[in-house]
């Protein structure tokens, strides 16, 4: 059975060593289960810290054209919950990385709250990211997520109010994601330039890890956003590698060298921020 100990342990052992968390999202069954099996495992190696599994769903309305046609591809390889926590029942024979089950909450409605927390946390999730259930209609789902052990993740943007950080922050546990544009999931360009600030106002309220997703798609802002946050979170610019090289076969080589890539680069950017500190406590 999941604890909470699996998110609330990969935080700390990252924080006692100065790096943020790299959080890909994998769309469960895109191309495949058994690609998926394998992308867990590759990204884990290339040094991804916690991975969100997106379970598929015909109406993700937070989601833009790459993670809708990866969902599409999901759904279409039978990437139902069992399917998915069948699975992870036997990924966790290999692997203890924290698994985040993150979706919608229509295919949990229809599952049953009840029987999906049991089931998820017998598998081996550690935690729960309903894209369209807010803290206020969440009851149903957080009375059996609490009892067996599982984090609830909520969601903050760009726009919500101090006072609703605040009381979103008092409902969640594991960590908050921050949604860094107003808008649907998707590669970017450049980042929002409010980052920095939006994390101090949320540190201000909350001593949950932060973690920031939404439009994160190469090294460069994957380090720019360690910097600033506690977590990192990308999915678009792997649900479009998966895209491309389904067909040639090396789907886990390509996204886990995107991983290794913005993992590396994060470690550095943190690096090169924590130098000057250490460098004026030698005197």
């Amino acid at each position: 059975m999941a604890t909470e100990h699996r998110i609330k342990r990969k935080f700390r052992e990252l924080r006692a060593r100065g790096e943020a968390a790299l959080i890909p999202f994998i769309v469960a069954g895109d191309p495949d289960m058994d690609t998926t099996r394998k992308l867990v495992l590759e990204v884990e190696a290339r040094g991804a810290d916690l991975i969100e599994l997106g379970v598929p769903f015909s109406d993700p309305m937070a989601d833009g054209p790459a993670n809708q046609r990866s969902l599409a591809r999901g759904l279409g390889a039978g990437a139902s919950l069992a399917a998915i926590l069948s699975m992870v029942s036997e990924l966790r024979a290999q692997t203890q990385i924290p698994l985040i089950l993150f979706g919608y909450y229509n295919p949990i409605f229809h599952y049953g709250c009840e029987r999906l927390c049991a089931d998820a946390a017998r598998a081996g999730i550690d935690a729960l990211l309903v894209v369209d259930l807010p803290p206020e209609e969440s009851g149903e789902l957080k009375k059996p997520a609490r009892a067996n052990g599982l984090d609830l993740i909520y969601l903050l943007a760009p726009t919500t109010p101090i006072d609703r950080s605040r009381a979103i922050a008092r409902s969640a546990s594991g960590f908050l994601y921050y949604v860094s544009v107003t808008g649907v999931t998707g590669a970017r360009a450049h980042l929002d330039t409010g980052i920095a600030e939006h994390m101090r106002e949320i540190r201000s309220v909350t001593d949950l890890p932060i973690g920031v997703g939404f439009g994160i798609s190469t090294p460069v802002q994957a380090a720019e956003v360690a910097t600033m946050a506690d977590a990192v979170v990308v999915g678009s610019a792997i649900s479009l590698l998966i895209e491309q090289h389904t067909k040639s076969g090396d789907v886990p080589e390509a996204v886990g060298g995107l991983v290794g890539a913005m993992k590396d680069a994060m470690k550095s950017a943190r690096r090169i921020e924590s130098a000057p500190a250490a460098e004026n406590s030698d005197g």
